[in-house]
């Protein structure tokens, strides 16, 4: 780690590396502590580097709970680097007086490319057929005798979570002539349903139904193992289904299960329990497409959450509102 000694400034730690040109602009207004190599650092460790600082700069795994909080007495903003934050204890900072922020908007579009790409390649056996050809399996062009998928064009599109992300998933389908249904836990406005072609249904019927099913929703307590055993029981034996969500929202041992025994056609991951570690038994699955949560990784999106992180964070030591402020019930100082 790296300290720029800078006195009476405002002192923040930035968690995890970031472009290193943002380095410069923050050391004029603030007494940075950087982890620009990158360590992943333990609970114990992110306890003691909060100490004493007035704002941190985060990213999704990054936990900060009422542990840390006790502390980090001087702390007044967490700005996280990332739309979802189930790493921050959002009671917990809002009974400490810290605010929390994320960066939503600015990765929408990007993620939802990742997303149905993501699902394109399961439907299409993208990385079983490059396989297939790297093993010089691939001795002459055949109807038949090669790895053969599901169409994407004119199926049902099946999206469980309706925010800005699974909004622009369903953009996606409808250019694909795609049918498209949702589950959500609020409805849409009538207005925005038709825009996008939509349906709403329950989450069986969309499982029952789905050709292809996308997983959109935010990770919490009450969405740990959406998809389980049981429902993924419930889908076509030629359906797919892909997560861009958060690990935990898929059993990932009960779809390892159910793509191994052929109860669906294939998956698409980005995100999983545990990750950056993967459980064996889904690096088994030949039919499963497995990428290392880089659903918003371009640079022209880190670089547009990173600053967006920063402008919340200057805002909230500037006794501002930021402008994606969590818990809205706290005021900035």
């Amino acid at each position: 780690m790296s300290t720029q000694n800078t006195a009476k400034k405002p002192k923040i730690f930035i968690a995890r590396a970031i472009f290193a040109d943002a380095l410069p602009q923050l050391e004029e207004s603030f007494e940075v502590t950087s982890n620009q190599s990158d360590e992943v650092l333990t609970p114990d460790e992110l306890q003691k580097a909060l100490i004493g600082m007035d704002a941190a700069l985060v990213s999704g795994g990054d936990r900060i709970d009422a542990k840390i909080l006790a502390t980090a007495k001087d702390l007044k903003i967490v700005a996280n680097i990332a739309v979802g934050y189930n790493n921050l204890d959002i009671p917990a900072m809002t009974a400490a007086g810290v605010m929390g922020t994320n960066t939503p908007d600015v990765l929408t579009d990007t993620t939802a490319d990742f997303g149905f790409a993501l699902m394109m390649a399961a439907a299409r056996r993208v990385t079983e057929s490059e396989h297939w050809l790297r093993a010089g399996k691939w001795e002459k062009w055949a109807l038949f005798n090669n790895p053969l998928g599901v169409d994407i064009h004119h199926s049902t599109l099946g999206i469980i979570g309706m925010g800005r992300i699974g909004q622009a998933i369903a953009k996606r389908g409808l250019g694909f002539g795609m049918k498209v249904i949702y589950c959500n836990r609020k409805r849409l406005p009538e207005d925005i349903e038709k825009e996008l072609g939509a349906t709403h249904v329950s989450k069986e019927e969309l499982l029952k139904t789905a050709d292809h099913v996308v997983l959109v929703l935010p990770y919490s307590a009450e969405s740990h193992h959406t998809i389980g055993a049981k429902e993924l029981s419930l889908m076509k034996p030629t359906a797919t289904i892909t997560n861009i969500a958060r690990g935990g929202i898929v059993d990932d041992l009960a779809l390892a299960q159910a793509l191994k025994a052929g109860k669906i056609f294939g998956a698409g991951l980005d995100v999983f329990e545990g990750e950056p570690k993967v459980i064996p038994e889904l690096l088994a699955c030949s039919n499963v497409v497995l990428a290392p949560h880089v659903g918003s990784s371009t640079e022209q999106t880190r670089r547009a959450m990173m600053n967006l992180a920063i402008k919340n964070l200057r805002a909230g030591l500037a006794g501002q509102r930021p402008p994606n402020l969590i818990n809205t019930e706290l005021k900035p100082n």
